[in-house]
C-alpha cells in the first residue's frame, strides 16, 4: 500500500471555523490517498493574534483557509500569504464582496453570526426534541403536528433522517412499518404531501440487518434479516405507500445528505431554510 501524502490546512477563523473545515474536508472526501493534518485557529479576532498564527504558516508550509469576516484581518491573511507565496483561499471575502456589490450595503463584519442565538436556533432545539419524541412512532399524536412523517420498515435510515431534517428546523415524525403491526388511524388524517415513504433493496436490507445482529453479538441468519422476510416486508410498505399517494425514496445507495435533499425538494424548501 502506497503512502498517503501528507497535507497541512491551516483553519483560520474569528469564530469557530466550521465553515472552513467542512469545506475542506468536502474536497478531500475526494481523495483516498491525502492524509490531511489540521490546525485550527478559531477566535482569531486581533492582529496580535493573527500575527502569531502567520508566523507558525511561514514555518509550516500548509494550505491556508480563511473566514474572517472583519477586512482589515482577512486582507492581512491575504497580503501576508501572497508575500510569503502561501496558498490561501478566503472562502467568504469574494461573496461579500459580490454581495456588497449588487445590494449597496456594506458587511457587518460580526464574527460569529450565523451561530448567535436567536430564533432559529431555539426553533432547531425544539425541532430536534420533536424528532426524539416522535421517534419510532412513540406517540402518533405527533404526525398531526409533523412538518415531515416519514414511513419505513427497519433499518431505511428513518431516525438518522429526522434528526438531519430536525437540524434544518423541521418537525419530524416517524412509524416503523411492520406487516403485522396496527397502523395508527392518525397516519391517514395527514396531508399526503407530508408523508415520504422509504424503501431500499432487498440485498442492501439483508446486510444491513445482518451487520446489526453481529454488532449485537447475535445470530445474522435470523427472520429478521431472511430474505423471503424482508421482501413482505418492503412489498407491505409499497402497498401502503400506494394507498397513501405519497412520495417514495429508495435509500438503498443514497446518503442521509442525498436522501434529505430529495425530501425538501420534494417540499419545495431550501436546504437551509427555515420553512
Amino acid at each position: 500500500m502506497a503512502n498517503k501524502t501528507e497535507i497541512k490546512f491551516f483553519i483560520i477563523s474569528d469564530s469557530v471555523g466550521e465553515t472552513a473545515l467542512n469545506m475542506v474536508r468536502a474536497a478531500l472526501a475526494q481523495f483516498a490517498d491525502v492524509a490531511p493534518v489540521y490546525y485550527r485557529f478559531p477566535f482569531t479576532n486581533t492582529a496580535e493574534r493573527l500575527t502569531s498564527v502567520l508566523k507558525q504558516a511561514q514555518k509550516e508550509q500548509p494550505i491556508i483557509i480563511q473566514t474572517l469576516v472583519t477586512d482589515d484581518l482577512a486582507s492581512q491573511v491575504n497580503q501576508f500569504a501572497s508575500q510569503q507565496n502561501l496558498v490561501c483561499y478566503d472562502l467568504l471575502g469574494p461573496i461579500m464582496r459580490e454581495i456588497t456589490k449588487r445590494s449597496g450595503e456594506s458587511p457587518r463584519g460580526e464574527a460569529g453570526a450565523i451561530h448567535r442565538l436567536n430564533d432559529r436556533y431555539f426553533d432547531r432545539i425544539s425541532a430536534m426534541e420533536f424528532a426524539v419524541m416522535y421517534d419510532d412512532g412513540k406517540d402518533p399524536k405527533g404526525f398531526l403536528e409533523a412538518d415531515i412523517l416519514l414511513l419505513g420498515v427497519s433499518r431505511t435510515s428513518k431516525t438518522p433522517l429526522s434528526l438531519f431534517l430536525a437540524n434544518r428546523n423541521l418537525k419530524v415524525a416517524n412509524l416503523p412499518l411492520v406487516p403485522s403491526a396496527h397502523i395508527p388511524e392518525q397516519l391517514w388524517q395527514v396531508d399526503p404531501n407530508k408523508i415520504i415513504g422509504l424503501t431500499t433493496d432487498v440485498s442492501v436490507l439483508n446486510n444491513f440487518r445482518r451487520e446489526r445482529m453481529i454488532a449485537y453479538g447475535l445470530n445474522p441468519n435470523t427472520t429478521y434479516s431472511d430474505t423471503n422476510q424482508i421482501t413482505t416486508e418492503l412489498d407491505f410498505a409499497q402497498k401502503l405507500y400506494d394507498k397513501l399517494g405519497c412520495y417514495v425514496i429508495n435509500t438503498a445507495h443514497r446518503s442521509i445528505e442525498e436522501t434529505a435533499t430529495l425530501i425538501l425538494e420534494h417540499l419545495g424548501l431550501d436546504h437551509y431554510s427555515n420553512k
